[in-house]
């Protein structure tokens, strides 16, 4: 099985991208630096707001996640597992996480990348206002 989901949001004069163990897009429009997981601000979705067949695969047991960011010529491909725990309730904010630790808010887990991992390129970029694109691909074997 397989499904995907797009989110559009952008960057912020605020994006630091330092957290070491997340990341994060956001509906919300404000950001002060104290949000140093948060890579993206006015996304067009929330956790809440992904449609039911992705959820049914990101919640598969072995689900895997792949995140593409795009923004201005640059992208990376994150690698995150699903979870059968995955809420994706919360109505503005998407959290990537390189713990195993679920709550509203996470899309993912065990992630290859946190905020900090980031290239600096890519960040300078967010944090002059660009856009992002976020390409969420769920995959999960098929149980027959």
């Amino acid at each position: 099985m397989k499904a995907t989901e797009r989110i559009v949001c952008r960057g912020h004069e605020n994006i630091t991208a330092r957290h070491r163990t997340t990341f994060e897009v956001t509906c919300e429009d404000h950001l002060t630096l104290h949000g140093d997981c948060i890579i993206g601000v006015g996304a067009d979705r929330g956790a809440a707001d992904l449609g039911s067949g992705f959820r049914k695969v990101i919640t598969s047991p072995g689900a895997v996640l792949t995140t593409r960011l795009r923004c201005e010529g640059h992208e990376l491909e994150i690698r995150s597992a699903g979870d059968p725990g995955l809420r994706l309730t919360h109505l503005t904010d998407l959290v990537w996480r390189k713990s195993s630790f679920v709550c509203a808010r996470t899309i993912g887990i065990r992630t290859n990348t946190a905020a900090c991992d980031i290239p600096r390129d890519f960040v300078e970029s967010l944090a002059n206002g660009a856009v992002l694109i976020v390409e969420l691909i769920a995959e999960c074997p098929d149980s027959r």
